[in-house]
């Protein structure tokens, strides 16, 4: 099969042909029909992430159909049109016997613990607790929206933060992540801000529902210019980049009782956000993590993109194909564009 793989961080991506992976017997190959392609696969690409093992093919947000089946898998069949989290869970641990499977102590994700779908073809393991059947309604390239970016941002606002009807809500950074979350955020009733320094995605949320946007870079006073515009702070806030600044921020906005939600990855120097703790205290604020969402929450979130409440599809901003994210990947930290880029021909 072909694939995209690299041999070092940080190095040259190749287009090999390499074996086609054969499934364990609780696990499914997937042939896969579409994959999107994220910053946490360029995270990856640098050496962020300590389960990579060289040489790698990387991609973990994909949709495709079922191509083969291990011997102990009894929910899904070969042809089967399908989608995963991101997140794999193993179904047996602590955390998946309470349900998190987001969290799994065994968990593990293709694009990282294993090859991923930057390829003709992926292995998906313990199939009966991580794989997704698709609606007919729903394209590949839609679903492959999904796996990361908008799963990790719907179960952060519609569960871990729980966002209640005209309540005010606060991204910060407008890249997929703050897209998907102002989208979410807009079906369920709140009023909405985006935040971001680049004026395309500021066009971008705006197109896609938000409220207000505002460039951090031209709001001289951007804490107290939320709190004006929320009268006394946000609700819920959220860091949907991953940077010391943006973290900060997202956590100051608040009003009081307010909810941070920490999306956006931080690594490197900024692992270690400096947080206005006398203010967490002070005014009793909530601060979440939110790390992709369990198989068995996704009925709630198709249904509402079936039903054209969610339109993850209008975040695409273009298609490319598997020759072409030799070229992308690496530049990903680099990139202005706005939505999100799915690979749809291999």
């Amino acid at each position: 099969m072909k694939a995209a793989i690299y041999h070092e961080f940080q190095g040259t991506l190749f287009i090999e042909n390499v074996p086609i992976p054969q499934p364990p017997d609780h696990g499914v190959l997937i042939e896969v029909k579409a994959t999107g392609l994220c910053r946490s696969d360029w995270h990856g690409w640098m050496g962020h992430d300590p389960e990579i093992s060289l040489p790698h093919v990387p991609g973990h947000e994909l949709a495709g159909v079922v191509a083969a089946i291990g011997k102990n898998v009894t929910s899904v069949n070969v042809g089967d049109r399908v989608t995963t989290p991101f997140v794999c869970g193993c179904g047996s641990c602590t955390q998946c016997n309470s349900g998190n499977h987001q969290v799994c102590d065994n968990q593990t994700q293709p694009g990282f613990t294993h090859w991923g779908s930057f390829a003709e073809y992926v292995v998906i393991h313990h199939a009966d607790v991580n794989i997704v059947h698709l609606p007919d309604e729903i394209d590949y390239v839609t679903a492959a929206t999904l796996g990361c970016r908008f799963i990790t941002s719907f179960r952060a606002i519609a569960h871990q933060t729980k966002l209640k009807e005209h309540e005010f809500v606060v991204v910060h950074g407008c890249g997929g992540v703050g897209l998907s979350a102002i989208m979410i955020a807009k079906s369920l009733e709140a009023t909405v801000i985006g935040v971001d320094i680049n004026e395309s995605a500021l066009e971008k949320a705006r197109d896609i529902g938000a409220d207000v946007v505002i460039n951090a870079q031209q709001q001289q006073d951007l804490i107290e210019h939320i709190k004006d515009l929320t009268n006394g702070g946000a609700h819920i806030s959220m860091d949907a980049l991953g940077s010391q600044e943006t973290c900060f921020n997202s956590i100051a906005n608040l009003r009081k009782r307010g909810r941070h939600i920490q999306v956006g990855l931080v690594t490197g120097d900024h692992q270690h956000p400096k947080i206005p703790m006398d203010q967490v205290i002070a005014d009793e604020l909530e601060i979440y993590g939110s790390h992709g969402m369990q198989a068995f929450c996704y009925p709630q979130m198709l249904e509402m993109i079936t039903a054209g409440k969610l339109k993850p599809q209008k975040l695409i901003s273009k298609t490319i194909s598997l020759n072409e994210v030799i070229t992308y990947l690496p530049k990903m930290n680099e990139f202005s564009h706005s939505g999100v880029i799915v690979i749809d021909r291999f």
